[in-house]
């Protein structure tokens, strides 16, 4: 069985390389004195500081046609908090699920996946709609390789919020879209797996996926910032660089 999933994973991998024609990106996070006010609205001066991510493109990289409207993110961090911040272009916001760890991808959404310790197989995965309705969920391991979904684990401390640049649930009108402000407490990780702290230098691996879906399209589109070359967000060797900066 062990030889399977191995011979499976080297297939996945070669087919990957044979589409991917971009290496991973990377992102420089900066250290912030102050914290952010998280209420969705990426009006506090520290983010000033904070470059914007590239636009996201098609999961499959960008060769495939450009995403109908914008996105984009940004980091920073202090000695409690990784915050991050997304912009949505939306003309018509809207969401349904109100549950916690509902399947948030059934409504237009956006979603972290972390891997704070590159060499081992453990990541975390996190998305939230437009109703700031959240779903966390913790991998021992990628699908392909027989992971599996933990549902029960939550990430203890996280403060996420929502601004919505027009009117929720009315398609009537036209929208300019929603951005979203997001605390993940750094000590979250801690009931699966110790992470020690970031200090200057540290690396992890990151990755932000938008799933969008248009009315009599049967299949959602995927938008991301480190383009994965297959449809699936599961494959951690294609997630950015994550590097933490302090003075």
């Amino acid at each position: 069985m062990k030889t399977c999933l191995l011979c499976t994973g080297m297939l996945f991998a070669a087919s990957l390389t044979a589409q991917t024609a971009t290496q991973p990106l990377l992102y420089d996070c900066k250290y912030t004195e102050t914290p952010i006010r998280i209420d969705g609205r990426l009006d506090d001066a520290a983010w000033q500081a904070a470059p914007w991510t590239s636009d996201f493109i098609d999961i499959e990289g960008g060769a495939l046609p450009k995403p109908r409207f914008r996105t984009r993110a940004k980091m920073l961090w202090d000695d409690r908090y990784l915050y991050i911040a997304a912009e949505l272009e939306e003309p018509d916001v809207h969401g349904t699920l109100t549950e916690r760890d509902s399947v948030i991808f059934h409504d237009d959404d956006f979603e972290v996946f972390v891997k704070p310790l590159p060499v081992t197989p453990n990541y975390y995965e996190f998305e939230m709609n437009a109703l700031n309705t959240g779903w966390d969920l913790y991998l021992d391991k990628p699908y392909r390789l027989g992971g599996k979904a933990d549902n029960s684990w939550d990430i203890a401390g996280l403060k996420t919020a929502v601004a919505v640049q027009g009117t929720l649930n009315k398609s009537d009108d036209k929208d300019r879209g929603w951005t979203l402000e997001i605390a993940y407490p750094l000590t979250a990780f801690e009931s699966r797996q110790h992470v020690p702290i970031p200090v200057d230098g540290t690396t992890w691996r990151i990755n932000f996926s938008r799933v969008e879906w248009k009315a009599g399209q049967p299949k959602e589109d995927n938008w991301v910032w480190s383009p994965q070359g297959v449809i699936n967000m599961h494959v951690p060797e294609q997630w950015g660089y994550l590097h933490f900066h302090k003075p």
